[in-house]
């Protein structure tokens, strides 16, 4: 059993920078992934980056490229969302999973087994 804890959200302005953090309460075995994903109010669960452990390459949604950065700290089977130049509809409940998707289905939020418990973005105007 895989818990995880995300921590790091708040109320941010657009243009605005913020971290995320996500620590698993066991190392995962290294064909494991790591993702996060993002939940607006009366939408769906959204994909917004993930990676496995055994490969360098981390893949990211087309809305958040170029502005959200995933890094990971295996000794602290902890992972990282940098999220800069923050837009409105950035806002959303964060989180964070893990599993043993194949590769095609990374961006699957059925194909993740354990996830955290969410952290809310409030991104303002």
């Amino acid at each position: 059993q895989v818990q995880l804890v995300e921590s790091g959200g708040g109320l941010v302005q657009a243009g605005d920078s913020l971290r995320l953090s996500c620590a698993a309460s066991v190392r995962t075995n290294r064909d494991y992934a790591m993702a996060w994903f993002r939940q607006a109010p009366g939408e769906e669960r959204e994909f917004v980056a993930a990676f496995r452990w055994s490969h360098d390459y981390t893949y990211y949604a087309d809305s958040v490229k170029g502005r959200f950065t995933v890094s990971r700290d295996s000794a602290k089977n902890t992972m990282y969302l940098q999220m800069n130049s923050l837009k409105l509809e950035d806002t959303a409940v964060y989180y964070c999973a893990t599993g043993r998707p194949i590769l095609s289905a990374l961006q699957l939020a059925s194909a993740y087994n354990y996830w955290g418990q969410g952290t809310q973005v409030t991104v303002s105007s």
